[in-house]
């Protein structure tokens, strides 16, 4: 009896060591995601226009950054819409990290706001998901959000930014929709909200919630519609080639098939291939987001963002972006080198890099940026990080490998090996004198 005990717990003993790894490795990959960037010069604000008939819109960033996707789709729509002034804005005006390690230098601290506003609150403030929701940092954020909706301003949360202005109190007593991942938490959470599953948007009036990452632009379009008509809205749809714009599509409601793939690539992947992302000037920032967003949420890349001479870049719309390298001092470490943007040609590349050009300028950039994923990692971890995104795919196709076969392998080689040199384990010899003793 006590030889039996003795493997089986040797066995679950072996079972373990491959789980706790994995979930070492998992959380390791989690952190990195809204990690900062290094230290670098701030630089020098750039003159912003300012129209005083058009309505303001401002999409805030967090002390400890924002998800990607949440902060530039909307500014990026909001912009193609030529009808608002847009802004980043932040507590204050230094480099911010956006998930998947795309640093950005919002356009105005909340004091440069208002004395660029005379005062006036921004008729629209869209608040992304930050990696310290419910967190006391929030702090700088949640005041002034309480401060400038109670002198006016809409406000429209994209994605677990719900959860934002939930712990800022501004969503008590309302209806509110949140990513299908998160919603489950934030009902324990804010019990005073009224959390409502299954829609991309949820309409309470001053406020606009939307469920998970791309249910933002539904929502951007949403009030574009409210504030500046709906001709305006579909041409902004069409600009970011956004085709569901009076058609909305359903969201996902549970655990998504593939989501074991994303899990294993986070926990098995012990050297993740570091994805060089290029950063050129007058990039679209939801060319850049879509990168950036499918890389992190596959969890199966490490992301490093380069530009030619390390210096920042300002895209499209006039955001500036700092990178963490430049290409020629990161090329050795990097395993490819993904350049984002239509049209977008680079001259002289370091050696022993081919660069992949993301978009082609005809789809939607982040279905671009998913068939990449499917082609050079794997189709389940590709639908996985779509489900995640609200991104619909039931007219997308998505070739390359079907599962990440490799890192499933390890770990149930490492089980199996295990177990066998258990059962292999020999016996405890019984001696004579143990026999003599047992028997007096």
């Amino acid at each position: 009896m006590r030889t039996f005990l003795g493997r089986a717990l040797a066995v679950i003993a072996v079972l373990l060591i491959p789980m706790a790894g994995g979930t070492i490795s998992a959380l390791a990959t989690f952190d990195a995601l809204s990690a900062p960037g290094p230290e670098r010069p701030v630089p020098a604000a750039t003159p912003l226009a300012f129209d005083p008939a058009e309505p303001t819109a401002v999409v805030v960033i967090g002390d400890n950054g924002a998800v990607v996707s949440d902060a530039l789709a909307p500014y990026e729509i909001l912009a193609a819409s030529g009808r608002f002034n847009v802004y980043t804005v932040a507590s204050r005006r230094r480099p911010l990290p956006l998930t998947g390690g795309l640093d950005l230098v919002p356009d105005l601290s909340f004091a440069d706001l208002a004395e660029l506003t005379g005062g006036a609150a921004p008729t629209l403030a869209v608040v992304p998901a930050m990696p310290d929701v419910g967190e006391p940092s929030t702090a700088p954020v949640t005041t002034w959000l309480r401060d400038q909706a109670s002198r006016g301003a809409l406000l429209l949360s994209v994605c677990n930014g719900a959860g934002v202005l939930a712990s800022a109190g501004l969503l008590d007593g309302r209806p509110a929709t949140a990513h299908w991942m998160r919603i489950g938490s934030f009902e324990s959470d804010y019990p005073a909200v009224n959390w409502v599953h299954g829609k991309r948007f949820v309409d309470s009036g001053t406020v606009v919630t939307t469920a998970g990452v791309l249910s933002g632009i539904d929502g951007t379009l949403h009030m574009i519609e409210r504030l500046a008509g709906s001709t305006v809205a579909a041409n902004a749809a069409k600009a970011v080639r956004w085709r569901y714009y009076g058609n909305t599509p359903p969201v996902v409601t549970g655990i998504a098939m593939p989501a074991p793939a994303a899990i294993i690539n986070a926990g098995w992947t012990w050297a993740p291939p570091t994805v060089g992302v290029m950063l050129t000037p007058g990039v679209g920032e939801i060319d850049l987001a879509s990168v950036f967003e499918t890389h992190d949420k596959s969890l199966a890349d490490r992301m490093l963002a380069v530009s030619a001479d390390g210096g920042p870049i300002r895209s499209r719309h006039g955001l500036t972006f700092l990178p963490r390298a430049d290409l020629a001092g990161a090329a050795p470490d990097l395993d490819r080198l993904l350049v984002p943007g239509a049209g977008v040609r680079l001259g002289q590349v370091p050696d022993g890099l081919e660069p992949v050009y993301v978009h082609s300028g005809q789809d939607f950039a982040y279905n671009d940026a998913v068939r990449d994923l499917a082609r050079t990692t794997d189709v389940a971890t590709a639908r996985w990080t779509a489900e995640t995104m609200e991104l619909p795919t039931d007219d997308l196709r998505l070739d390359g490998p079907a599962w990440p076969w490799q890192q499933t392998a390890l770990p149930i080689l490492l089980i199996f090996a295990g177990i066998a040199a258990v059962i292999c384990l020999p016996r405890p010899r019984t001696t004579r004198s143990q026999i003599s003793t047992t028997t007096a």
